[in-house]
């Protein structure tokens, strides 16, 4: 009798997991009507943008998404010997150097300076500011979680 409850029992357990397998697979497949796309920084069909008036010498390009919603990928393009003045963003950013040497400081910690290949992250809401280098021009590769704002920070004295 228990030989079979156990071979019942593994027989409902494979059977859920089969019909759980089949159900998550089929959603997987009908979720991928998005076309795939690549591109490079120097692309000519890219649309490069002036970023926010605070920001002079820095144009932007989005990749996916948009400014007003989540998940958006952008490129930000900082010409050579320009700052970043201090500024805070409400979402995370995940950033890759993709040309360029770039010196980041977020508020309370030592400056460092980006190398092309280089990865960062920047917490929502932390103060940070950069300086392109003269190895430029800067070409970063930005993710972010929320939708985009920048906000220009006044500097602790």
């Amino acid at each position: 009798m228990k030989t079979l409850r156990k071979i019942g029992a593994s027989m409902v357990l494979c059977t859920i997991l089969l019909f759980a397998t089949t159900l998550f697979g089929q959603e997987n497949e009908t979720s991928h009507e998005e076309n795939s796309f690549t591109t490079a920084a120097d692309g000519k069909d890219l649309n490069w943008l002036a970023a926010p008036d605070f920001f002079p010498g820095c144009t932007f390009t989005i990749l996916h998404g948009d400014l007003k919603s989540p998940n958006l990928d952008f490129f930000f393009k900082i010409d050579p010997n320009t700052e970043v003045i201090n500024h805070t963003h409400n979402s995370q950013e995940r950033m890759i150097l993709i040309s360029g040497d770039l010196e980041v400081q977020y508020e309370g910690e030592d400056a460092v300076v980006m190398k092309a290949g280089s990865y960062a992250y920047g917490p929502a809401g932390k103060p940070h500011r950069a300086k392109c280098l003269d190895n430029g021009p800067c070409v970063l590769f930005v993710a972010m979680v929320e939708p985009f704002d920048a906000v220009p920070v006044a500097q602790k004295e």
